[in-house]
């Protein structure tokens, strides 16, 4: 089982949101998640992003890889470099 750290889609039409879940990579893309472990509202000004950082470092330590689009929100959040910080020490 490959698991993966992807956007789950929410809110209306033309309005979007969304949640970053840990989910198997074999599940739909709204359907269902293993956790949640933030959330992504690019319609905001200025965009929100909200990551428990604790629990992606978790997820992404154990095997999970992000998705290109949430790769990308984590390098600017700094999440990247601190996996890399924490695969080295180890």
């Amino acid at each position: 089982m490959a698991v993966k750290i992807r956007l789950k889609r929410m809110g209306a039409k033309r309005a979007p949101y969304y949640r970053l879940v840990v989910a198997d990579s074999r599940a739909p893309r709204d359907g269902r998640f293993i956790e949640e472990i933030g959330t992504y509202n690019p319609v905001a000004n200025p965009v929100e992003v909200k990551i428990n950082e604790e629990k992606a470092l978790d997820w992404m330590l154990k095997g999970a890889k992000p998705s290109d689009t949430v790769r990308n929100l984590f390098s600017t959040a700094g999440l990247m470099e601190k996996l890399h910080n924490a695969k080295n020490t180890k």
